[in-house]
């Protein structure tokens, strides 16, 4: 027996990032779309733990026991009192150390899967204390669709949406640590007072609204000026998908993926083609969100 549970990329459309904390997290504000690029997670019963992974930029991914995928199935085996015997394949297909939430998809799907083949019979609660465990992202990538996230980001209220936004992204030609852009955005910080993150009224009320031209003038991330310092090539590619016709650029995340928001999946086709001809990025992604989190399939 084998379960398979297919889990979404996100794109953050907004990002407000506070001062760093006396643990050195940051206080976040963090508007969450999950979007319709995935990794499926297999899981079947093994002799031990192990992990193995294909897709693009499957060489970049981890296959130890630091894979969030691993810890996933570490941490519910040992909340039940079994062995983590299994075989956890990752099929990937979202980019590898883009800031669209990969490795924390993959410990998401890794969970959910797990918990479906040991029969273990946990709520939906316990998963996403589990996942807040893991890392910041991983509860989002296991409820999907719209959501706003404070403390680290890992507590979540979901977010209503009136309809469907088109994206574009670009990928990089080499990763990007979200542990090196928040140094980074403390170290451009120094000095000045950072006010508390709050999601912008605005923007969620385009997100429900489905209004894409609202959602596009009310875009932001507090993290793009640290990963553009890390990575000023990245400012060739936003102006690309800027003249190209998108009504939003910014990074993703922490990077190094740039995200573009297009007006529908036609004009979204448009800036994808002038993005892959430009010369500013390894390759280019449409999806379009929200979309739902983790699911077995």
């Amino acid at each position: 027996m084998s379960v398979t549970v297919r889990v979404p990329a996100k794109v953050n459309v907004q990002l407000a990032v506070g001062a760093a904390r006396p643990d050195g997290f940051h206080d976040l504000a963090n508007v969450f779309l999950a979007v319709g690029l995935h990794d499926e997670v297999t899981v079947t019963p093994a002799d031990d733990l192990r992990i193995t992974c294909e897709g693009p930029d499957a060489a970049q991914v981890p296959l130890d026991h630091t894979n969030l995928a691993a810890r996933a199935a570490l941490a519910l085996a040992a909340r039940r009192g079994i062995e983590p015997n299994v075989h956890v394949h990752i099929a990937k297909d979202i980019p590898v150390a883009g800031g669209m939430a990969g490795g924390s998809a993959d410990g998401a799907g890794a969970l959910l899967a797990c918990d479906t083949l040991w029969g273990t019979g946990a709520s939906r609660a316990e998963l996403l204390t589990i996942c807040a465990d893991l890392g910041s992202d991983v509860p989002f990538s296991l409820v999907g669709g719209a959501a706003l996230g404070v403390g680290r980001g890992e507590q979540l209220t979901a977010l209503e949406t009136g309809g469907t936004f088109h994206w574009v992204f670009a990928m990089a030609g080499r990763g990007l640590s979200t542990p090196a852009v928040f140094r980074e955005f403390d170290r451009l910080a120094e000095g000045r007072e950072i006010a508390e993150p709050v999601a912008s009224r605005d923007l969620l009320d385009a997100l429900a609204k489905g209004d894409v031209e609202a959602l596009a003038a009310t875009v932001s991330n507090d993290l793009q000026p640290a990963a553009l310092s890390l990575f000023p090539e990245l400012a060739d590619t936003l102006e690309a998908g800027r003249a190209a016709g998108a009504l939003a650029t910014l990074v993703s995340g922490s990077g190094p993926t740039t995200a573009f928001l297009a007006r529908d999946a036609e004009s979204a086709e448009k800036v994808a083609a002038a993005l892959r001809t430009s010369g500013t990025c390894r390759t280019v992604r449409t999806a379009a969100g929200p979309v739902p989190g983790a699911t077995v399939v």
